[in-house]
């Protein structure tokens, strides 16, 4: 098992206003990480400085390739910053996921839109393949980015809270899904819902201004408070509740 990712002492934010400091994380190929925080914690700031969207003021990212053709990661977005009137295909979409081997003007071939047909069939929306994404409600434009993430084989998955605008019939098959795909690559899951993601991730990361790794998906509100990550925690079972203090 391999190093994908490894961030060192990074810190990283916007003009002069640093949103995270000392940042040190390191993903290998099958891990399942979860990461939690507050909103304005720096979960975004995080996920942009993975994606060389940031560049860290000080500290380095360094990314491991096993092959020069190697696609380290790809991202599922949040659909709710998807311009859906541009006016692209569902089977476009899914190509685009390509753009990174082949560049801008590269041709598709029969082999790549076998992939895109087989992982929207895989997901259940293989007949929606020549609709535009604007005629698309919030879970199957779900499902077609991941497709686009997935398109490419990469290594490591990036999620930023895939579960927002889902059924929860999608719901449930996504977190199968992840469980499979976690047998092929690594994932790194962005999520409000720790309840849920417990049951699915294998570590934890709390980000608030810094990041605290928590090696287990067995968290305690004690340790939250002791990472400074104040999140509720959502109880799930017959009857679903929060828990606010002790339990």
């Amino acid at each position: 098992m391999g190093k994908i990712l490894e961030i060192t002492s990074a810190s990283v934010g916007y003009d002069d206003e640093l949103i995270l400091r000392d940042v040190n994380l390191v993903i290998s190929d099958f891990d399942f990480v979860g990461v939690i925080g507050p909103n304005g914690g720096g979960k975004t700031t995080l996920l942009k400085l993975i994606l060389g969207e940031l560049k860290p003021k000080k500290g380095s990212v360094e990314f491991f390739k096993l092959n020069p053709n190697d696609t380290i990661f790809g991202y599922l977005p949040q659909v709710v910053g998807i311009d859906k009137k541009f006016p692209i295909s569902v089977m476009e979409v899914v190509l685009s996921g390509l753009l990174g081997r082949k560049g801008i003007g590269g041709r598709y071939t029969a082999q790549d839109k076998r992939m895109a047909l087989d992982l929207l069939n895989r997901l259940g929306i293989q007949s929606l393949k020549d609709k535009v994404i604007g005629e698309l409600s919030g879970g199957q434009m779900q499902r077609v980015f991941l497709s686009r993430a997935l398109v490419s084989h990469p290594r490591l998955l990036i999620l930023d809270e895939p579960n927002t605008f889902v059924d929860n019939k999608f719901e449930k098959e996504l977190y199968e899904l992840l469980k499979e795909l976690n047998k092929e690559m690594a994932i790194i899951m962005v999520s409000h819902d720790l309840g849920t993601i417990t049951s699915h991730v294998k570590t934890i990361a709390c980000v608030n201004r810094h990041l605290h790794y928590h090696p287990s998906n067995l968290i305690t509100t004690e340790q939250l408070a002791a990472y400074d990550c104040p999140i509720q925690i959502i109880a799930h079972g017959p009857v679903p509740h929060t828990v606010l203090t002790k339990h």
